[in-house]
């Protein structure tokens, strides 16, 4: 008995890793990357979780993109709005498109928690004219983002009309600055180049040689 408890215990210790303290590199060493998902340059005005649905032509039905969190998101210089949908565990994009002036957002004619509205959207990696129906969890959620999502699309077209008219302005400006010109320009008397004076004052020279060229041939 003696004899095999001893020699378990040299198989043991045999058996357990040496430690030569010296430092050993991983295999495969992993660079650290910076994940950007444009978000970091813009501000939520909404924030709401729902579940979205587009419309299929092809099939004439609608299908579901996915359930997660809608959000609108304001560019921090730019000032412009996009409405961007994750799905809760993948985060994938559902959708991604700008909040334009010319949208609108209507009630689901047969479900009072839905919304319908047209967009290019952007989620599959190229633009798309798709319908799009969103369904909330509460009428109120729903009325929530209807009223955000017009007040989004009314202030566009203010920052549009804002800036056609800024354009308008800088036009009048420069017609303004060119008629001056010209205005100023005409006032001024043009003055005659020098060899123009030299050729008006050698013409009376002229004709008084030409008549007394005349005058000789006249006498002969």
């Amino acid at each position: 008995m003696a004899d095999s408890e001893h020699r378990e215990e040299e198989e043991n210790v045999a058996g357990e890793d040496e430690d030569t303290g010296a430092p050993i590199a991983p295999i495969v060493r992993l660079e650290e990357v910076a994940v950007t998902t444009g978000e970091e340059d813009e501000d939520a005005i909404l924030d709401l979780k729902a579940k979205l649905y587009r419309f299929d032509k092809e099939g004439n039905q609608w299908k579901e993109r996915g359930a997660g969190t809608v959000k609108l998101l304001k560019h921090k210089e730019s000032g412009k709005v996009r409405l961007v949908m994750r799905q809760s565990k993948t985060l994938k994009i559902c959708a991604n498109h700008l909040v334009l002036p010319s949208m609108s957002v209507q009630e689901h004619a047969g479900n009072e928690k839905s919304c319908v509205w047209h967009a290019t959207d952007f989620s599959d990696g190229e633009l798309k004219d798709e319908l799009f129906c969103i369904r909330f969890g509460s009428v109120e959620n729903c009325k929530t983002f209807m009223e955000n999502f017009q007040e989004v699309a009314e202030s566009q077209q203010k920052k549009e009309d804002n800036k056609d008219a800024s354009a308008t302005a800088r036009l009048l400006d420069n017609l303004s600055v060119e008629d001056k010109k010209l205005e100023d320009n005409a006032g001024e008397e043009v003055p005659v180049s020098a060899k123009e004076e030299k050729e008006t004052e050698s013409e009376p020279v002229k004709a008084d040689t030409e008549k007394k060229e005349k005058d000789l041939a006249s006498s002969t």
